[in-house]
């Protein structure tokens, strides 16, 4: 079969250095040299000479399971080649994390990342029992994480003069220096009286960014993640 048959928009393109890379909008290479995490059962395809090993228990473990969710555990992936990771056809994007810095993302919405990252599961501040306790996971160290969510996300930059409010159930992640509150948009009255179905927001404070995907998540979604 001639490779002139496919549009060369499709056709893979050999890494020209190792690491990460969106090869399209659904999707994530990754050029392994060494090591690297990724989502379990996130890998499509790869080529070269990988191994892929599930993490096991223990308190390690138990982290690495809720970094991705309940039933979600990370794997490592060990060795020389090329793997492709993708999640549901969702749309694929990159977050360069850098030294000194922190990014809190949500673990439904982490693909792969860097073994040069470190995380560790937090309580967002602020949320409390009527955020549904929030629980994200805070990325630490250098490195590139591969995240997914439905639809192109959108960055809105967040500074002190302008706080930005967020669905908590359409928020992605923020750099994690900034200060996080819930915030009522409605009164008690209008809650009682059916309200606009946006009554508690989550609301960012300082200077840095937050990452929204342009959906809420319903709760069929919410019981699949």
């Amino acid at each position: 079969m001639k490779g002139d048959l496919f549009s060369s928009q499709h056709v893979v393109r050999p890494a020209v250095e190792p690491g990460m890379s969106v090869e399209n909008a659904k999707c994530v290479k990754y050029a392994v040299n060494g090591e690297m995490y990724a989502r379990q059962g996130a890998m499509v395809a790869y080529r070269g000479d990988l191994r892929f090993e599930r993490k096991g228990q223990g308190v390690g473990g138990m982290l690495k399971r809720a970094v991705t969710g309940e039933g979600l555990p990370l794997m490592a992936v060990r060795g020389q080649g090329e793997a492709w990771f993708a999640h549901e056809a969702q749309n694929c994007f990159i977050v360069e994390v850098e030294h000194g810095d922190q990014f809190t993302v949500n673990g439904r919405n982490v693909l792969c990342f860097d073994a040069s990252l470190s995380y560790e599961i937090k309580t967002v501040k602020g949320s409390g029992i009527a955020g549904g306790g929030l629980f994200n996971s805070v990325f630490s160290g250098q490195g590139r994480l591969g995240l997914v969510c439905e639809g192109n996300p959108l960055v809105i930059p967040v500074s002190a003069q302008a706080p930005v409010y967020v669905d908590t159930d359409a928020v992605v992640g923020w750099t994690a220096h900034l200060q996080t509150s819930l915030h009522r948009s409605q009164s008690i009255g209008s809650m009682l009286r059916g309200g606009s179905g946006e009554a508690v927001q989550l609301m960012l404070q300082g200077e840095g960014f937050v990452v929204v995907r342009p959906s809420e998540l319903t709760p069929q979604k919410a019981q699949q993640h």
